[in-house]
């Protein structure tokens, strides 16, 4: 509708990537011994990875309506997990949950609202006087241009990026499986190759495990991912590289201001949904960028 063809070629691709990943490291997890300390959270990853890829997929599968219930069902989630961490009142709770809905129906329904990849600027302008209308109404005069920019932060962070899911077609399939295994490469790359060297230095305190060695494990994974689905692009390996390494340390820095380690505790091997999708967030918005 959105002149978005969701042809179920990309899907078609990576069904048989994903489903050997995820029997590959099944075998792996199984078959760790007893004594590793992190092998009960690691076999709860691999659980949320097998319930969590066949829900990506098969939303997609079902074309830019599918795309769309997954973008508002993710983006309904995380900003609640956003609000409570942030503290931000009710009012400003209920305007990121419309536009978790709003935006990408929009996407789907409202082709006009959204030229190609790149979002109407009205709808950006609509965003900031809407982000703005709580606090301004409230006359806060203590809070209220924290509690505006923090509104502001979110949705150009979480709604926003999420209409990526239904405007890329095909290519959010590949941007989705390729941030999934930069994921795993990077912890592979720095479980392997961070334990001392240049490769080991740390990318930011705001999350000091994050290294060098890392991004080197998830630059190989995401090349590996999108290549396998037909969608290697340099500019495109760049802007999911970019998201897999960014979208971490972003998320780092609004725990850390919060005092919490994660967002939430429902999502087992990972704690709350931003805590999982934070690099895809970033990974989405981007190649938006790079393929207006």
């Amino acid at each position: 509708m959105s002149g978005v063809v969701f042809a179920g070629e990309a899907v078609g691709r990576a069904v048989p990537l994903v489903a050997g990943a995820l029997g590959a490291s099944g075998i792996a997890v199984a078959a760790l011994p007893s004594r590793l300390a992190m092998r009960a959270e690691l076999r709860k990853r691999w659980r949320t990875w097998a319930i969590a890829a066949p829900v990506f997929l098969g939303a997609l599968f079902l074309g830019a309506g599918g795309a769309f219930a997954l973008a508002a069902a993710l983006g309904a989630t995380a900003v609640g997990e956003y609000v409570r961490m942030t503290g931000l009142p009710r009012a400003e709770y209920a305007v990121l949950l419309v536009a978790a809905v709003v935006l990408p129906a929009l996407a789907w329904l409202v082709p006009a609202a959204v030229d190609g990849r790149a979002v109407d600027l009205r709808v950006v302008a609509l965003l900031l006087v809407v982000a703005a209308l709580p606090a301004l109404l409230a006359g806060d005069n203590e809070r209220g241009f924290t509690r505006c920019a923090c509104t502001v932060f979110a949705l150009l962070w979480i709604p926003l990026p999420l209409t990526g899911l239904v405007v890329l077609g095909d290519t959010a399939v590949a941007v989705g499986l390729a941030v999934a295994l930069g994921d795993v490469g990077a912890w592979c790359g720095g479980t392997a190759l961070g334990r001392r060297g240049v490769l080991a230095r740390s990318l930011s305190p705001l999350s000091p495990s994050k290294t060098w060695a890392g991004v080197l494990g998830a630059a190989g994974a995401t090349a590996v991912a999108l290549g396998a689905v037909g969608a290697f692009t340099p500019v495109l390996w760049a802007a999911v590289l970019a998201g897999c390494v960014l979208g971490d340390l972003l998320e780092s820095m609004v725990k850390r201001e919060a005092g919490v380690k994660d967002a939430g505790s429902w999502l087992p091997g990972f704690g709350g949904l931003l805590d999982r999708i934070d690099s895809l967030l970033l990974a989405l918005l981007l190649a938006m960028v790079v393929t207006a």
